[in-house]
């Protein structure tokens, strides 16, 4: 039985989740009523979130130095606290290449894109919250399954709306823009797949 005052990482790693989720929910919002006048302003809100989430993720690492025996392995509490922390970042790197590239207007296609991330962002979420039943979980093998298939499905998106883009603009400034942006869209899914390799590579060496 757990002591009132024992450090509970899964409970860690669900409150490192909630900022991706946080993140994917903010970036969806701004650029589906994207406003050029405050897009400095939510690049702003969306860092503190990011930094937020990096003090929980310094939080986990200075209770891992102090901790006698941790439940997992520590290199896997190392690699899942970076790895949730990861998603963050490639959210929170789409809008700094918004900015960076003074991008007025949002394509359509990229609004739909940041519902998936959401979508994304969401099933890793779940699958955290899980996670703390591991040994014994009926589900969380399934949430696992539904990060991998979020992500393929992602990878179609960002391969149809690419080639589209090259299809029809002609513009070589809005193709760099718009590739790197997408690049970092379609990352964020893939961060979001490492999380559930890394979650699956702990469950079969733990049960």
């Amino acid at each position: 039985m757990a002591k009132k005052n024992e450090y509970n990482y899964f409970e860690a790693f669900c409150e490192l989740s909630q900022y991706s989720l946080k993140s994917a929910i903010l970036l969806k919002e701004v650029l589906n009523n994207f406003s050029y006048k405050n897009k400095a302003e939510k690049v702003k809100e969306m860092h503190q979130i990011e930094h937020t989430a990096d003090h929980a993720k310094h939080d986990i690492m200075n209770r891992l130095v102090k901790e006698f025996l941790p439940p997992i392995e520590r290199e896997d509490i190392t690699t899942l606290t970076q790895g949730i922390d990861d998603v963050t970042d490639a959210v929170e790197d789409v809008l700094i290449y918004i900015d960076i590239f003074n991008i007025s207007i949002i394509r359509p296609e990229v609004i739909h894109f940041t519902d998936h991330i959401v979508d994304c962002c969401k099933a890793m979420d779940d699958a955290m919250k899980e996670f703390k039943n591991f040994k014994n979980s009926k589900t969380l093998k399934d949430k696992i399954i539904e990060i991998n298939h979020l992500e393929e499905k992602g990878d179609a998106l960002y391969v149809d709306i690419v080639r589209r883009l090259y299809e029809k603009e002609k513009d070589p400034i809005e193709l760099l823009r718009w590739t790197q942006v997408l690049h970092r869209l379609e990352k964020c899914c893939d961060k979001c797949e490492d999380v559930a390799n890394t979650l699956e590579s702990i469950m079969m060496k733990n049960t």
